[in-house]
């Protein structure tokens, strides 16, 4: 018999909500959740957004789940920062406003275009997705990268989903300094290792009993089998079934929304009570 699944992590764009629209059953869900006892953290790619602000999305979205129950690789990245440097040191952030507390709560100062361009340096040049970005980040950012500065992405994610369909995510603009600067960037978030770890640990450290659900086979599926756990993809994001079957990687489950997994997983408990 196989080992119940006992906690979720779980993907936010894509799984629970499509820009600023939830999912359809999403209040149903996490009432499943909690009445089947599965503990789960919310851990996204996205490094726009604090912990608190995707609290409050929540709350509009009639679901009261706390900050420390979501995980960022905003803030994976500043862990990651804070294990190589002091703080006080000057960091470069090309991103949002998630991407840059994260930095700044672990102590770091963070530097303007304008103080590299007067002959300011930093310890790191650390990139994300800001829909408000300019020219002049990017290209201050390159400066930098192109003087030996180390260039860390907060995650790769060429794109995110959106009411109207996939956009450019933070994986473009990796891409666009790269093109400028002939590096490629050591990437934080998914598919890599550090966000899986951290939600693992915060949900109590047994791998055998967690899920990752995810809706983008190249981030949530691969990263998370990579890192020895379950994979359930969920058909309302990115990735398609059709994707799937051809992938090197299969997860563990495919339905096509949160709606269809809150079932599945009721008549999972309802076979381990018996």
């Amino acid at each position: 018999m196989s080992i119940p699944i006992n906690n979720l992590i779980l993907d936010m764009d894509g799984v629970l909500w499509r820009g600023e629209t939830p999912m359809p059953g999403l209040v149903d869900f996490f009432t499943t959740l909690d009445d089947a006892g599965i503990g789960f953290i919310l851990a996204t790619n996205n490094a726009t957004k604090t912990a608190v602000m995707y609290s409050e999305r929540l709350h509009r979205f009639g679901v009261t789940i706390p900050p420390e129950k979501i995980l960022t690789s905003a803030e994976a990245t500043a862990t990651y920062l804070a294990g190589l440097y002091k703080p006080g040191s000057p960091v470069y952030v090309i991103g949002a406003k998630g991407l840059h507390d994260a930095v700044t709560d672990k102590g770091f100062r963070v530097i303007s275009p304008a103080e590299v361009r007067a002959g300011g340096m930093a310890v790191s040049v650390v990139a994300g997705l800001s829909p408000q970005m300019t020219y002049e980040e990017l290209a201050m950012g390159a400066h930098l990268i192109n003087q030996g500065v180390p260039f860390v992405g907060s995650n790769p994610d060429l794109t995110y989903p959106t009411e109207i369909g996939p956009l450019p995510g933070s994986g473009a603009v990796l891409a666009f300094i790269s093109a400028a600067t002939g590096v490629e960037p050591t990437i934080i978030g998914k598919p890599g290792a550090i966000l899986f770890l951290e939600a693992v640990n915060r949900l109590g450290g047994n791998m055998d009993t967690v899920a990752m659900v995810g809706d983008r086979l190249s981030t949530d599926i691969y990263g998370a089998k990579a890192a020895g756990l379950r994979a359930i993809l969920v058909l309302s994001g990115i990735s398609t079934r059709e994707e799937a079957a051809a992938g090197l990687v299969q997860p563990d489950y495919i339905f096509s929304d949160i709606t269809e997994l809150a079932s599945f997983l009721t008549r999972e408990r309802s076979v381990v009570q018996l």
